[in-house]
């Protein structure tokens, strides 16, 4: 059967990847398996919320449709949310429950762009973004990664990859696979950059909750709407990346035509997950500011041991759930030099090239998976290597 060739060039899921070479390997118990691949919370969702869930199992109307764009007051909780986090908010007819942040993005992009538009993507890129792109028959113009600045997008570069065909700048903040931070007064000059020419800025926040401080103020901007999109996630921010729960935020007028394809893609975002959305907005931001802390802690307590191991892989930037580092062997890809790590060190992550051509010499480590204590471990690991 032949398949679309737009399909047929887009690269096999990283994690899909690499889960698939554990097949057939077992691991002993003086040395397990630590895998630090996929960016998943170690921690469960606290047991009120689990409690509620099951208790609205209980009520028919659970496994019911809601409105395509989702319940209302589950969407005016989110907005409740945003003011308390951002210190505005859109309205609830700017917000669009979907399945994921990944179905945001589709939701952004197919409503947005048409086949042999360009949107400029920051290099190391979050790989379902070029993926989902590619799919789209969307032109991706990358802007490319810069060692000295741990991947922070620089202005001037991105303004110079702008042409007539942009219809988009994407940014993720903070980053995935790197975990830098783009702060608010960078994010400010590039929706001004995004304005004066007429295109959107948007912005994956999937890990919004995990920064400790307010994101940025563009919600506070009267024109906010004509210019930003946010692509969000609340999977990671209550620890439900199973129920599959994100938003697409943006102008009224943008949600109404997304939901055209919101409808013949998924209708709507399930009820259980809505539920739990409501109840994490309104019930938990004392839990999340505890899980932040946790994750801060376990990233400074990564990033001080890792530098004080001296080991030959270089810290090439890091934050929130993820290590961005550069392995040593010059004359390895980042598939070889990660096949390598399973091999000799029982330790799994991710390709640098899975996030964009010429990365082969980086890898992605992430940390929200494992505890604390395996932190030392797996760096012990990589110093024997």
């Amino acid at each position: 059967m032949e398949i679309s060739r737009q399909v047929s060039k887009i690269q096999t899921p990283p994690i899909t990847e690499v889960k698939s070479w554990l097949t057939g390997r077992t691991f002993p118990a003086e040395k397990p398996l630590i895998d630090l691949c996929q960016a998943v919370p170690s921690y469960s969702p606290p047991a009120e919320l689990i409690d509620h869930l099951k208790n609205e199992l209980d009520n028919p109307l659970t496994f019911k449709y809601s409105p395509d764009e989702g319940l209302p007051e589950v969407r005016d909780e989110v907005c409740n949310w945003y003011q308390r986090h951002y210190g505005s908010s859109p309205v609830r007819e700017q917000i669009c429950l979907t399945i994921g942040a990944s179905q945001a993005f589709w939701l952004a992009f197919s409503t947005r762009c048409q086949p042999g538009d360009e949107v400029i993507v920051q290099l190391p890129a979050y790989f379902d973004h070029p993926m989902g792109l590619q799919a789209l028959g969307i032109k991706i113009v990358y802007a490319p990664f810069d060692p000295a600045t741990a991947g922070q997008p620089d202005l001037k570069t991105i303004e110079r990859l702008i042409t007539a065909k942009t219809k988009a700048i994407l940014l993720v903040t903070p980053s995935n696979p790197t975990g830098a931070v783009i702060s608010p007064p960078q994010i400010d000059s590039f929706f001004e950059l995004a304005q004066a020419h007429n295109i959107s800025l948007v912005l994956d926040e999937t890990y919004n909750a995990f920064i400790g401080e307010t994101p940025h103020q563009l919600f506070s901007r009267p024109d906010w709407a004509e210019t930003f999109i946010q692509i969000a996630s609340f999977g990671k921010t209550f620890a439900i990346t199973g129920l599959r729960c994100g938003a697409l935020i943006a102008a009224d007028k943008f949600i109404q035509q997304a939901l055209k394809v919101q409808d013949s893609m998924v209708v709507c975002q399930p009820r259980p997950t809505q539920l739990a959305l409501e109840f994490g907005c309104r019930h938990l931001d004392k839990w999340v500011a505890t899980n932040t802390t946790t994750m801060r802690q376990r990233h400074d307590r990564f990033k001080t041991d890792f530098l004080f191991a001296n080991t030959s892989f270089e810290l090439a930037a890091s934050g929130s759930f993820f290590a961005w580092i550069k392995h040593p062997w010059d004359k390895l890809t980042g598939r070889e030099a990660a096949k390598r790590l399973l091999t000799e060190a029982n330790l799994i992550c991710l390709p640098g090239e899975t996030f964009g051509a010429g990365l082969e010499p980086y890898l992605r480590l992430s940390f929200g998976n494992i505890e604390s204590s395996q932190i030392p471990q797996a760096i012990a690991r990589l110093q024997q290597l």
